[in-house]
């Protein structure tokens, strides 16, 4: 069974192309085109791995750092100098952003469809990138509240979703009219307990927000609590489809958002330390110390 059977994806068929029309004088016949030589070596296809899974490209960049894929299947990631790399759905690389000052960055956003989040903890601010990677704005997080953000996103409305760590509180705000126009106290929800945030997105309605000690908190739009799915231990999510999917356990789980079932998808045989993996819709990325292994799904 091929990757793509097991996550359902759907196929894309590559249409053949026709040969070029011919440009020989009317009543001279053709010339034979000689045959192509084939290195067969060169022209090996790709084999799938013993769980599904096809190689098509390494990325080297060591160290990488947080990354997102777009609705268009474009890669966003982070290098160990901040850098932010834009490579095509396949793995080609694209455009490159880099940082006038140092900022470690903390996530990136893509799933925006024209914007690109890049949030920077260490100096609190929020740069928004278009999708040539040229910079649109960016905020800096205390002039709008007092206090320290831990992770942002970015709303369909171009609205951001802020986590206001020192008040412990899910903030909204609006940069049109530059306020806030959400704020939603935690302290209920967490506890005694002592959170660690570590990413929040926006996705059909619901803003997902995971903590690593003890879940992934689900609100609706307005920043209304709706509910907790118990999985600990996690620092990203993703979503594919009416999934949520994530790492752990040398797999890749997926959790179906409606009916809540759950399967899982061992990872590529000859991958070690694996870090994240992010689908698109037609292939697969996977972090790795080393860089990023692109493969077909």
């Amino acid at each position: 069974m091929t990757l793509s059977s097991k996550l359902s994806a759907p196929i894309v068929a590559q249409s053949t192309v026709p040969p070029a029309a011919s440009v020989v004088p009317a009543g001279k016949p053709a010339p034979t085109a000689p045959a192509p030589v084939v290195n067969a070596a060169a022209q090996t296809a790709p084999v799938a791995d013993a769980n599904g899974w096809t190689l098509t490209r390494t990325i080297a960049l060591p160290q990488p750092g947080p990354a997102s894929v777009d609705r268009r299947g474009n890669l966003y990631v982070a290098d160990n100098q901040n850098n932010v790399h834009q490579y095509g759905p396949d793995g080609q690389a694209l455009n490159t952003y880099s940082p006038p000052q140092p900022g470690n960055t903390a996530q990136i956003e893509a799933w925006n469809t024209a914007k690109v989040l890049v949030f920077y903890d260490d100096r609190q601010q929020i740069l928004l990138l278009d999708r040539f990677m040229a910079p649109l704005t960016q905020f800096r997080l205390p002039d709008m509240l007092d206090g320290l953000v831990r992770t942002a996103t970015l709303a369909p409305d171009d609205r951001l979703w802020l986590l206001d760590e020192s008040n412990l509180a899910l903030r909204q705000y609006d940069p049109a009219g530059q306020r806030m126009v959400v704020s939603t106290q935690m302290d209920l929800l967490i506890g005694r307990s002592r959170p660690d945030f570590r990413f929040m997105r926006q996705y059909q309605n619901n803003l997902y927000l995971v903590d690593r000690s003890s879940g992934i908190y689900v609100f609706d739009n307005l920043g209304n609590y709706r509910k907790k799915l118990l999985i600990p231990g996690l620092s990203t999510i993703g979503f594919r489809n009416d999934e949520l999917y994530y790492l752990a356990d040398n797999a890749l789980h997926f959790f179906h958002l409606y009916n809540l079932t759950d399967r899982k998808l061992p990872l590529p045989t000859a991958t070690t330390e694996v870090r994240q993996v992010l689908l698109g819709e037609q292939f697969a990325y996977v972090m790795t110390p080393a860089g990023v292994l692109v493969y077909k799904l």
